[in-house]
């Protein structure tokens, strides 16, 4: 369903971080007719009718006593998610080709802080963790109203960190936060598959939800520069390259294309939603892959 979401390119501008996430929540939600996640619910809304096939948990047997007809009740949403957001902040996050696109980590954080305030609109518990080779921030998921700023207030300081080290911290997030719940990851992948996967695994295991964001810049996906350019690897400044892009071009793509192909095949085997998005990608994209797993959990 078509969404009236603003796109990274519209947000650019524009500084406050919670200003930014309330502008996407809202722009997002106004495409939806009505909420499309009923959760644990207690408050009873209105009646629907009946589809055949569908569950009769919420059959109002007595109006069908009365009518004749199957209506459902359908409940007002109550929830008790606790939802985790996964950033990686290593050094990698920080690039960005140009062209007004904001940077991995900045994509990032606009996402996780839309997150935040959708979550909390509701009335689910939210927690961050941030980390690059090692922990950098832990605010454990809380469902109050002052979580936003908490949560907000790490986000807008975040900044590039050191080098990667995404399968550790997976692992450490999985003994640490054993209580099941939902972990939104959100980052670029650039670690060994193998290390992330297993990762993943560990966070299954303990029996939490995940679901991936894979946050790049278009230009890491195509090379698509036009001339002669020097690569520096933002985790390790003193490698660094001079070459003609359209040379390798083709290789590159065929070893992205198989980078790819392995976290996705990865991700599947575990049952994770993988989401693959660029930073020119409008943000109702990562939002209605969040809805549907929503859906699915419910």
């Amino acid at each position: 369903m078509r969404t009236a979401a603003p796109t990274p390119a519209m947000v650019a501008g524009l500084d406050r971080l919670d200003l930014i996430a309330r502008l996407v929540v809202e722009g997002f939600l106004v495409g939806l007719h009505r909420s499309p996640y009923h959760g644990f619910s207690v408050e009873f809304a209105e009646y629907r009718q009946y589809i055949p096939g569908e569950p009769v948990t919420h059959m109002d047997w007595r109006v069908f006593a009365k009518t004749d007809r199957h209506y459902l009740k359908v409940f007002a949403e109550e929830t008790n998610l606790r939802a985790t957001l996964l950033v990686d902040g290593s050094a990698s996050m920080g690039f960005t080709a140009g062209d007004g696109r904001p940077t991995k980590l900045g994509y990032a954080r606009l996402l996780a802080a839309s997150f935040t305030h959708l979550l909390l609109r509701q009335n689910d518990a939210v927690g961050l963790e941030v980390f690059d080779e090692a922990p950098r921030v832990s605010v454990p998921a809380r469902a109050v109203k002052r979580q936003l700023f908490h949560v907000l207030k790490h986000l807008d300081r975040l900044e590039p960190g050191r080098g990667t080290s995404l399968g550790a911290m997976l692992h450490r997030t999985a003994e640490r936060l054993p209580r099941r719940g939902l972990m939104l990851l959100f980052s670029d992948l650039m670690d060994e598959p193998e290390d992330i996967l297993s990762g993943i695994k560990h966070l299954r295991h303990r029996g939490h939800e995940v679901i991936v964001f894979q946050v790049l810049d278009p230009r890491e996906l195509d090379l698509d520069f036009k001339r002669e350019a020097r690569f520096v690897d933002l985790e390790r400044p003193g490698r660094r390259v001079r070459l003609e892009p359209a040379h390798v071009r083709a290789h590159y793509r065929e070893r992205v294309a198989d980078w790819r192909r392995t976290l996705r095949r990865g991700c599947r085997r575990q049952r994770v939603d993988l989401v693959e998005i660029s930073t020119d990608t409008p943000f109702d994209r990562a939002l209605l892959a969040y809805l549907s797993k929503r859906k699915r959990m419910s």
